[in-house]
């Protein structure tokens, strides 16, 4: 098999990829989704019975956004440039893994619902070097009741003013999960996910964040790791990296065992401290350089 160095790195890279302008690249392919216009989307829908599961529609050919096209009271800008920066990181995320891999293709299944929005999710599965892989993109529009958007008002935000007891918040969530399960034990499991969150009434934020669970701890790769998101977060804010480390040592404590599930990394959620395109910036996948 490879060495667990190769291994690390493709995960490292990984992740660089996701949390921005990293020191690490990997190859990532350059296809693109098929085109297809948004008013066409009903007629690529797969055929009737090829479920995904809830809600959902499957669909044959993946439409060039999963944005709706006109949103009264939106950021359409920002959202629209999430979303292909997020496909963008698929693609090339995908590509590394499969080249890494050296055996297994991942599987693609794309659907949508009738309210708006929809996703692509990947599957790798039984490969040379990981034992199953996933990285799914997501774009939703739903509406919650205004004490879920209330309870954030425990992070010391809040999100749910103007609203009255009782009424539902339309909102849009669009965001990239990844889970990688190596084969070699003595190589970590990792994940990630990274998202944009914005309600019909203008307020906004990202969220997102990073960990790794190793099985045998090696120090080399824990430092690598964990270096590689600190040189990462002081590009744009040297707070970033310690806070947002403790959120994730925080989010990660199972408290009746007194102990913590991995090795940590990075977690941030309600981050709207500054102008939207400079968190962008932050969340900007770097372009594959071949």
């Amino acid at each position: 098999g490879l060495p667990i160095a190769a291994i690390m790195f493709a995960s490292i890279a990984v992740l660089s990829l996701l949390s921005l302008h990293g020191s690490l690249h990997v190859r990532g392919g350059s296809d693109r989704p098929s085109r297809t216009s948004h008013s066409a989307l009903r007629a690529t829908q797969a055929p009737a019975g090829a479920g995904i599961g809830w809600d959902t529609i499957p669909l044959k050919d993946i439409p060039d956004t999963l944005c709706k096209p006109d949103d009264a009271n939106a950021n359409t800008e920002m959202r629209a440039k999430m979303e292909q920066m997020l496909r963008e990181a698929q693609t090339s995320i995908c590509s590394a893994i499969e080249e890494l891999d050296g055996g297994a293709k991942f599987k693609e299944d794309a659907w949508t619902r009738e309210g708006g929005g929809g996703g692509i999710s990947r599957v790798l599965a039984d490969g040379n070097v990981f034992e199953k892989a996933g990285c799914s993109l997501s774009v939703v529009y739903g509406n919650m009741p205004v004490e879920a958007l209330a309870s954030a008002t425990e992070r010391g935000v809040d999100r749910a003013k103007g609203y009255k007891a009782g009424d539902r918040v339309p909102f849009f969530a669009c965001g990239l999960s990844s889970v990688m399960h190596p084969r070699n034990p003595h190589a970590p499991t990792m994940h990630f996910n990274y998202r944009y969150f914005e309600t019909d009434g203008g307020v906004w934020w990202f969220g997102g964040g990073t960990d790794i669970t190793p099985a045998y701890l090696d120090e080399d790769d824990m430092k690598h790791f964990h270096g590689t998101y600190k040189e990462v977060c002081d590009k744009h804010d040297k707070e970033f990296y310690p806070k947002f480390k403790k959120w994730a040592d925080d989010y990660f404590l199972i408290k009746h065992r007194g102990e913590r599930r991995g090795l940590g990394g990075i977690f941030f959620d309600d981050l709207n401290d500054r102008p939207a395109d400079e968190i962008f910036a932050f969340a900007k996948v770097p372009r594959p350089t071949s």
